[in-house]
Parts: C-alpha cells; structure tokens; sequence
C-alpha cells in the first residue's frame, strides 16, 4: 500500500518498539517543511517582512507627528510648561521603551499574531482616545499607553523576520524594518505639520487611528503565525490527538510558565546591560544619538518659527534634512556593507564574516552626528540662512543612521538566536529612555548654554561615545567569548 506523506509524517512522530523517548519529539518532517516558515514561498515570506515593517513605522510617526501641533494642545489645555511641553511628545517613547518589556513575552506564550492583533487593537483606541481628550493628563495617559501598545511590533518584528529569512539573507530584511523608528519620527511631524495646520492638532491622531486601523486590517489578511515554538506545539497536540499518544512533544517545547517567561524577559535585558559592556556601551550611544534627535525635534519651533518666521504648514518641512540623510543612509548601507565584508573576508582569509565587520561603517560615518551638532548648534545662534541648519540636521540623520542600523546588526550577529532577542530589548529600552527623558533638560541646557555651546557639549558627547565601537572592532574576538557566558 502506498503511503502518503501526512502518514509518512505521522510515522516520524511515532514511537516504535525499542526506540527511546527520542521518538515522542515533534519536529519538522524535513529540511525543506512547507509548514516552516523559513520554507514558506517567497512572496508570502516578503509580505510579512513588509507587514512587520509597516506596523513598525506607524507607531514611530506617532512618536513626533503631533510636535508641530503641540502649541495647539497646550493652548487648548491652558498649559505653559517647557517641561511639559516636551514631555507630551516624548511620553508616548517611554511606552515603547516600557511597554514590550512586560508584554512581549506574551508572544513566546500564545504566538505572535494574538499579541500583534491585541496591540494594533489598543494602538487604535488610545489614539483614539488621544483625539478626544479633555485634559492634559487624559492625553498624556493615553499616549503613554498607545506608545506600550505601539512598541509591541518593535519588540517581535525581528523575530518575526528570523522566523521567515536565513540568516545570510537577514540584512536587508532587518534594515528595512529598522527604517521605522528612523524614518517615522521624520515623516510624522512633515504630515503633522499640514494637518495641525489645516485641521488642528486632534486630526493627526485621527490619522494615526485610521493608518493603524487599514494595518490591522492587512495584517489580519496577510499574517499568519510565524513563531516555529507555537506551530510545533500545535502539531504536536494535533498528533496526540490523532495518535492517542500523550507523550508527544513539540521539539521545541519548555516548561515555564507565563509567568517565568515574563520573568525572563524582564532579568536577562537587565542582567546583559549589567555584565555585557558591549550591550552597554553600544546602547548608551544609542541612547544618546535617540535622544539628541528629539532633543532636537524640541528646537524646532523656536529655531525655524521663532527665528525664521515658517508658517505651522511649513515647519513640517524642517525635517526633511533628517528624511534625506536616512535615504542616502540606506542607500550607502545597501552597497556598501555587502562590499566592505567581502573585502574584509578576504584580507582576513576566512570564509564567514566576522561580527565586527558590522561596525565599520559605525566607526567612519558615526562622526557626522557631532559635525551635524557642530554645523546647527552655531548656525542656529548666528541665525544664518535657514538652509544650512537644516543641512547640519542632514548630518545628525546620516550619522545616526550609521549607529542604529550597525548596532543592531551586530548584537544579532554576537548574541545569536538564543540571545538577540534580550540584547535588543536591553538596546530599546536605553534608546528609548534617552529619546523620553534627555530632551527635558534641552530648555534648561539652552538657557544656559544657548544654541552655540548647548549643541557642541552634545557633540563632543557623541565623539566620545564613537570610541568604543573602535575598541570593539580591534578587540571583539576576545570580548565574544566573555559574551557568550554572559547568556
């Protein structure tokens, strides 16, 4: 009798006479499993890539789109605090930074998309809730929940795109996903400024509210579950269903519960920013280049409405400078990181490339941000044309670029699959707290220091900060092995 392939699948399940527990462990039928999503046909497997990115890009435009509006809202809620005033763009960073760390165990629990339909879900409502509010305090603890909410793709996305790439095909899979929390924070305010303009503030929340709402509804077309943990445990309870056998287990099974899993996910992130001075360092720069560039979305009011006199429309505008750079950040990426591992390969003699060779293009453009600090700081306070310093924040952009994008890369290449996932937790939690809380003390720091001395302390902050990739590059060989027991 012939067999067909569910019985020849249902046979590799089955445990025969004289095998050992072995037998009862459910795994893939083969390498080449259509049920994996790594097997998945191409263009199922780039639809989510491209899903994931988008839900990605959204929250970040939530980040900043209401800033050119912001005078609106603290007129209409009778508030004159600077403080207040930057903490009502930047609160909405601290639930992305907080948010995923308590709730994107969820996904290694129930699976990925349950945890993407509930969060795009509470996106929807708070922003929601955003364009109604009433007072300043209901705003503020609306956007401070859309932002936890918000984070929850930021947090999975890249394990989603483990899920469906191989890992020599991951690169650009990761950069375009990692475009969001670059690019949203400058598209939102250039849209937000027409619309604060035009329509009011309250109408950039109703935006956001109807982007999320056409996202949830292409990802309930598109998604499936990509996490292999949760499809293996639903085969194998469809096994012991059919089989009668009890004792089959998903290959990848464990034994905590949700609760230790939220455990985990709170301690390892902590505990890799306390032993790792990789993770530590890299996202420290990373918080500080995070909260440069929305220290800076905080100036821009008062630089290019107050001292050049652009309409509400117009200072949207102002951002594109940042827009540019992060274009032409991912065109060089593009082209040039595949070349520069090449050539090091080849000068190194070795057939893969080394973890390392993520951080050149860190250590040679990283600089810009403090040029860009430099160019904008004193061209603000001399108030020369208003083109070159917007030039200055093209120079911010680019550079900041070339820290995010290597930083993640190369603590996915160090920490593998078994601990990508908690240094980058650890890297987002630090950036987003520098992008929360470092553009409070920009009033105080311009009083005393105005544009001119207040933009180059940054700047000579960041130098600093690009000296440890450098060592990291000349010594990271040695520091791999003290990482790996770091995990």
């Amino acid at each position: 009798m012939s067999q067909t392939p569910s019985s020849i699948a249902l046979e590799a399940v089955l445990p025969s006479e004289g095998e050992d527990a072995t037998a009862n462990i459910v795994d893939w039928d083969r390498p080449n499993d259509a049920a994996d999503p790594i097997n998945w046909p191409s263009r199922k497997r780039w639809a989510h890539i491209i899903t994931v990115a988008i839900l990605g890009l959204i929250p970040n435009m939530a980040t900043t789109m209401v800033a050119p509006g912001i005078d609106g809202v603290l007129a209409d809620f009778n508030v004159s605090s600077s403080a207040v005033s930057s903490l009502a763009v930047t609160i909405f960073l601290l639930g992305l930074a907080l948010g995923p760390m308590f709730l994107s165990s969820m996904g290694e629990v129930y699976g990925r998309l349950p945890v993407y339909h509930a969060a795009n879900i509470v996106f929807i409502a708070f922003m929601i809730g955003n364009a109604l509010s009433k007072t300043i305090a209901q705003f503020m603890v609306f956007r401070f929940i859309s932002g936890c909410a918000g984070g929850m793709p930021l947090a999975m996305g890249g394990g989603t795109i483990a899920d469906v790439t191989l890992p020599a095909k991951r690169g650009f899979a990761t950069a375009l996903f990692s475009l969001g929390p670059l690019a949203g924070p400058v598209l939102g305010p250039v849209i937000g400024g027409f619309l604060a303009a035009g329509n009011g503030w309250r109408w950039t929340f109703w935006l956001l509210a109807i982007l999320g709402g056409a996202v949830e509804a292409a990802t309930i077309i598109v998604m499936r579950e990509t996490s292999p943990k949760i499809l293996l445990e639903r085969k194998a309870a469809c096994l012991r269903i059919s089989t009668g056998n009890a004792h089959l287990r998903s290959k990848l099974a464990h034994k905590l519960t949700p609760q230790q899993v939220l455990a985990q996910a709170l301690v390892r992130p902590t505990m890799l920013l306390i032993r790792s001075p990789v993770v530590l360092a890299l996202s420290l720069y990373a918080a500080l280049v995070f909260g440069v560039i929305y220290l800076l979305f905080t100036t821009f009011n008062g630089v290019f409405r107050g001292q050049y006199g652009f309409s509400a429309s117009n200072s949207g505008l102002v951002y594109l400078g940042l827009g540019i750079a992060l274009v032409l950040g991912v065109v060089i990426f593009g082209n040039l990181n595949p070349r520069i591992q090449a050539a090091r390969m080849k000068a190194d003699g070795v057939d893969k490339p080394k973890p390392e060779y993520r951080l050149l293009l860190m250590i040679w453009l990283s600089p810009c941000v403090a040029l860009g600090l430099f160019i904008y700081g004193w061209t603000a306070y001399y108030k020369v044309h208003w083109i070159v310093p917007i030039i200055g924040t093209f120079f911010i952009g680019l550079g900041a670029y070339f820290v995010l994008m290597p930083t993640q890369l190369y603590l996915i290449e160090l920490f593998g699959s078994k601990g990508a996932a908690s240094a980058l937790s650890a890297n987002n939690v630090l950036r987003y707290m520098g992008g929360t809380f470092l553009p409070l003390a920009g009033p105080s720091l311009y009083r005393a220091l105005d544009y001119g001395w207040g933009n180059t302390l940054l700047g000579f902050l960041a130098l600093l900060f690009a000296l440890p990739p450098v060592l990291f590059y000349k010594y990271g060989e040695r520091l791999r092995a003290k990482e790996a027991v770091v995990l």
